[in-house]
């Protein structure tokens, strides 16, 4: 499903270089619950920007089935994002103007329909995670965990083959966030999804199939169990 190979980002600091991840490969197969952890700074959400089309590596490529990521021109690499990958991060971007069911629609509204055309597909998805009678809330109207729930929604709308999800729970408490995580596993499972999920929560993390460690600035595969139970 998604391949990388030799990936190395570097950002330019005063006069030198800091390389923040070189030599980077694996691949995410197709319906895998993959977590990713490491320490802050380690570079995870950089390289899920890279992964997901919206960053270039320094050097190495991306591929997602045949499809070479970092070639693509910025309008296709927009295009790419909205059809094929759902994005979910630790901040849930809602647009606090627009109530939960209008949030939850944009990629689709973004791609020209009209309110008409998605309000079911809105509706449904709300339903999926647990707020339809929330349909008309804005953002500020809801909990935190709420508006994790609606971000998630909107992840999902487009019906992505590939769900990104960078630190989903960190900003929620440890009930809340369980909830979340559940919530994202089920609809893992239930819509056949492949997901790989940048997470602090060991406990999380060895509930997913697979576990990719990121440290100073390499990458290894380690046992879910191997885990230790509490925070990264």
């Amino acid at each position: 499903m998604l391949r990388a190979e030799r990936l190395r980002k570097v950002f330019r600091s005063g006069d030198s270089d800091l390389v923040l991840f070189d030599n980077l490969s694996f691949e995410l197969k197709a319906g895998e619950m993959l977590a990713l952890v490491g320490e802050s700074g380690a570079g995870k959400s950089t390289l899920l920007h890279i992964l997901g089309a919206l960053d270039r590596p320094s050097g190495g490529d991306v591929y997602f089935a045949q499809l070479r990521l970092n070639t693509l021109s910025g309008d296709a690499a927009a295009d790419f994002r909205n059809r094929e990958i759902g994005f979910v991060w630790q901040f849930h971007y809602l647009l606090p103007e627009f109530t939960a069911a209008e949030n939850v629609a944009m990629p689709l509204l973004l791609r020209g329909q009209s309110w008409d055309q998605v309000e079911t597909e809105a509706l449904k998805w709300l339903r999926e995670v647990g707020l339809e009678e929330r349909s008309q809330h804005r953002s500020g109207e809801l909990s935190g965990g709420e508006q994790q729930r609606v971000a998630l929604a909107r992840a999902l709308i487009t019906r992505p083959k590939i769900l990104f999800a960078d630190e989903p729970t960190g900003d929620l408490d440890n009930k809340t966030a369980e909830t979340v995580f559940r919530l994202i596993a089920r609809l893992h499972h239930d819509y056949q999804l492949t997901s790989l999920i940048a997470t602090h929560n060991l406990l999380f993390a060895r509930r997913c199939q697979r576990v990719l460690r990121l440290d100073r600035g390499k990458i290894e595969e380690v046992m879910p169990e191997s885990l230790p139970a509490g925070a990264a």
